[in-house]
């Protein structure tokens, strides 16, 4: 039987990973904020839906992802595009919006569990941080390689990155209550946000 250990330590390098400010983090904020929370969990599910099976493709496949490094640098830039033009358009966006208008990535009648599945697909950041830490889970014994313990793992970073999520949609949605912030001025925090994420992404590219 598959040490249970192995859920909890996917659990936790999940959670731990979700709490740096990001894109799919405060998206949730916003949904919580401007729409309501069971559209921010329909949301978050689909972002952890999503991370579990970038997952499960890494420990599944580790060796094909070494021999087709190209795949994902394409795959970056296009997410690097993806992020550029949502910050842009919400920054534009921001100076034409009255406050009680929904921000731009919300202003549509997407199910929010296919924009949280949709944006998380887009986010191939998740590989290489999961390659990375599966793989030095595997060397140092703590992650033993077969089924039943990838299953494990993967079902507890699932449940890490709701956890994550969780703290964003209500601690999030305090605090933007609490200092009264705008629509607007939130819509801003958010391009500045996909600009940085932008980045961010274009960094980890060039990086040796």
């Amino acid at each position: 039987m598959p040490n249970v250990s192995v859920f909890f330590l996917g659990m936790a390098l999940s959670f731990l990973g979700q709490l740096p400010l990001g894109t799919m983090s405060m998206t949730a904020t916003q949904i919580a904020v401007q729409e309501n929370f069971r559209s921010a969990w329909k949301y978050s599910v689909g972002v952890a839906l999503v991370e579990m099976v970038y997952l499960r493709i890494v420990l599944s496949g580790m060796q094909w992802i070494i021999l087709h490094q190209s795949v994902f640098v394409i795959f970056n830039w296009v997410t690097v595009t993806f992020f550029l033009v949502l910050g842009i358009l919400s920054f534009a966006a921001a100076q034409k919006q009255s406050d009680g208008k929904k921000a731009l990535l919300l202003n549509n009648h997407l199910d929010r569990l296919i924009l949280g599945i949709s944006m998380s697909a887009l986010n191939p950041a998740q590989i290489p941080f999961w390659f990375v830490w599966s793989g030095y889970f595997l060397n140092m014994g703590w992650l033993a390689a077969g089924v039943s313990s990838f299953n494990l793992f993967t079902l507890g970073s699932g449940i890490g990155t709701l956890g994550g999520l969780i703290i964003y949609m209500y601690g999030g949605n305090w605090l933007v209550t609490k200092m009264n912030t705008s629509n607007r001025a939130l819509n801003k925090v958010m391009g500045v946000v996909f600009i940085i994420a932008a980045v961010a992404q274009v960094y980890r590219i060039f990086q040796p």
